[in-house]
């Protein structure tokens, strides 16, 4: 509970960052940066994965790419503490359902606890009453991103056999590198050199992120996957909070 609850932190942290950036195609590009240099330093110290591991690194990457994908179009769309909650708060439920079409059984009182969780996260982008004609582009690429919570599931399996650090290097190589070269191919020589606050702000978000789904991978080690999952959403929560004193966006239906 300890190590999801810190992993919560600081997902909401990373996100805020990468929200927060004046140019989120930059940002996104350098978090990659991050996850390229750190998992390459990793590959070559700790060697590649069991051959078995190989399907699961690989479904694991490419979901995360499209993930990250998804994110950086709904932060273009939306605002932080509206986009967040929906895009975390679905994927509890998501993987809920996994895992009982897998044929795992949810005790009765966690799976309450689940659905509680996530209707109460999802809530929070909705205090304002319904949605409107101009957040639905948001809030649907955030429900897109729940969906792909499919990618905890994997993550839980690969961890159950294979050796957890092993795993997430290989994992974070694999898609380090997609953001880069979008942002080269869309700037091309236009994308220029960051400003040093820019470029500490942008790896520091990297380090932030390897951080927070490296202690989720560890956490899941221990079983109770669909806990695990709806747990480490209480970043959502954080991620209000933030988006109240840093980004001054309304909280609650007082506001």
């Amino acid at each position: 509970m300890a190590i999801t609850l810190f992993a919560a932190l600081l997902h909401a942290v990373w996100n805020a960052i990468a929200h927060g950036f004046a140019d989120r195609l930059v940002g996104f590009a350098l978090i990659g940066v991050t996850y390229t240099v750190v998992g390459g330093i990793g590959a070559v110290v700790l060697g590649p994965p069991p051959a078995a591991a190989w399907p699961f690194v690989l479904a694991s990457a490419l979901v995360h790419v499209v993930y990250t994908s998804l994110l950086w179009a709904s932060y273009q769309l939306g605002e932080f503490s509206q986009v967040y909650p929906v895009a975390r708060g679905t994927a509890p439920l998501v993987v809920a359902v996994i895992e009982i079409v897998l044929g795992h059984a949810l005790p009765v009182l966690q799976l309450v606890g689940i659905v509680v969780i996530s209707l109460g996260l999802i809530s929070l982008a909705l205090d304002g009453g319904r949605p409107t004609r101009a957040t639905l582009p948001a809030l649907g690429h955030g429900g897109d991103r729940g969906l792909l919570a499919g990618y905890t599931v994997i993550d839980a399996a690969a961890v159950g056999t294979f050796p957890v650090l092993v795993y997430a290097t290989w994992m974070f190589l694999l898609q380090g590198p997609v953001m880069p070269v979008v942002a080269l191919l869309r700037r091309g020589a236009g994308l220029g050199v960051p400003t040093r606050p820019a470029l500490l702000v942008g790896l520091g978000g990297g380090v932030v992120s390897l951080a927070a789904y490296g202690l989720v991978l560890l956490a899941q080690t221990g079983g109770a996957t669909a806990a695990v999952a709806a747990l480490r959403e209480t970043s959502i929560v954080i991620g209000a909070v933030i988006g109240t004193l840093f980004f001054h966006e309304r909280f609650g239906a007082a506001a």
